[in-house]
């Protein structure tokens, strides 16, 4: 066994906390960009990145059969470039907490996928700390213990918002199985890369056929700005710790680590918004970390089998 099988799960949730720091400035550039081309040019600086690295690791690509190259597809048109356009653009209709209530149903999908096309075997300890660890991210993002869109809070209840958001988690927790799925063949590297070139590709043509790439000129500076630290810090460096994590722990403990997100958001949150945070999410936090940490106990006890490859290490 992989002494990562152990750690697996921390560089999952790391990952996920990356993932939260993206919101301040993807809420800017909604404001004057389209979601298409937004995620396109993210992936642009996330491909200038990865190429290099893929060059280098080419002859892995060798070892990949057609169902590998369906799933990596699947991950990058899907998970990449589809469930992220989804997710930004369901900022135009919708508040935040609906979209963070929403996310709740994520692992429930994962799980459900990576007992019938995995088929992870589930233990009794399993279901008691992903309840656990749910538990955690539900006081984090709702404190009041009732979520805000319940308790009068106003916001835009269109149904196309709603829809949006849930197109982005069915495709992020189809995109968790298949990749880990794919990581038994191909290292975290070569999987992080092929993910950002291959859906770089759809973006473009998607972008040219519904014409939402803006005159260059029009894109300021600070959008560019903006762009760049998305793409490098909820893009290329989380995708990179988040399969290397992924690669030596189950699909079904690794999307409750990836319940990090909500911890990542309240802490975005309070440092950009200044927003206060209440007795309750710090309760929440604990019983998050604490989960989490049970879970790798979980993942080490269940024997992770190591990926086939040894360029995986």
């Amino acid at each position: 066994m992989n002494k990562l099988s152990k750690f697996g799960p921390y560089l999952v949730f790391v990952a996920a906390l990356l993932w939260a720091t993206d919101a301040p400035f993807r809420v800017y550039l909604t404001e004057s960009l389209s979601s298409n081309f937004i995620v396109l040019a993210e992936h642009v600086v996330d491909t200038i990145i990865v190429l290099p690295i893929l060059l280098m690791n080419w002859q892995e690509m060798k070892q990949l059969r057609a169902r590998h190259w369906l799933a990596i597809i699947i991950i990058a048109i899907g998970g990449s470039a589809l469930a992220s356009i989804a997710f930004t653009q369901a900022f135009h209709y919708v508040n935040p907490s609906v979209a963070i209530l929403l996310q709740k149903l994520q692992p429930l999908i994962v799980i459900s996928l990576a007992a019938t096309l995995l088929q992870e075997k589930l233990r009794s300890k399993f279901w008691l700390w992903a309840a656990l660890a749910m538990a955690g991210a539900y006081l984090i993002s709702f404190p009041g213990w009732v979520p805000r869109v319940f308790a009068g809070e106003v916001f835009n209840p269109n149904v196309v918002g709603v829809g949006f958001a849930l197109i982005a988690v069915v495709l992020w927790g189809l995109s968790t199985v298949l990749g880990r799925y794919a990581l038994g063949t191909i290292s975290f590297k070569v999987m992080t890369s092929l993910r950002f070139i291959l859906a770089l590709v759809f973006l473009f043509i998607l972008n040219l056929a519904q014409k939402t790439m803006p005159p260059l000129a029009s894109v300021s500076a600070t959008d560019w700005l903006f762009i760049a630290i998305i793409a490098v810090t909820s893009g290329v460096v989380s995708l990179f710790v988040y399969y290397r994590g992924l690669q030596y722990t189950k699909a079904s403990v690794a999307t409750l680590a990836e319940l990090g997100f909500p911890l990542g958001a309240v802490i975005v949150n309070a440092i950009f918004l200044k927003a206060t945070l209440q007795p309750w999410q710090l309760v929440g936090m604990a019983v998050l970390l604490y989960a989490v940490f049970q879970l790798s106990r979980v993942n080490v006890s269940d024997t992770i089998s190591e990926p086939a490859l040894s360029v995986a290490d």
